[in-house]
């Protein structure tokens, strides 16, 4: 099943999930997520998010991604972009 969304077609289904995740979740600032909570709440593998985050974050205008730390789990910091 397509998932309809308005990002570009340039990301993958699994990619535009986690974008409309982030989407509805992030707020003002400095969030921090760990893949295996995003895992949990998307329907995705922990593999798949780590995955596809990393990618999102070479390629994603909408927020700013990078890989905070990893203890137990990789914790991403997001935030908004101030397009």
């Amino acid at each position: 099943m397509l998932l309809q969304s308005k990002f570009d077609t340039t990301y993958n289904e699994r990619q535009i999930c986690l974008m409309n995740y982030l989407k509805n979740t992030v707020k003002p600032g400095a969030n921090f997520f760990k893949s295996k909570y995003i895992a949990k709440d998307t329907g995705l593998s922990s593999k798949e998010v780590g995955t596809n985050m990393a990618l999102l974050a070479e390629m994603c205008h909408e927020f700013k991604i990078e890989r905070y730390s990893y203890s137990n789990s990789t914790t991403w910091l997001i935030t908004a972009s101030q397009i």
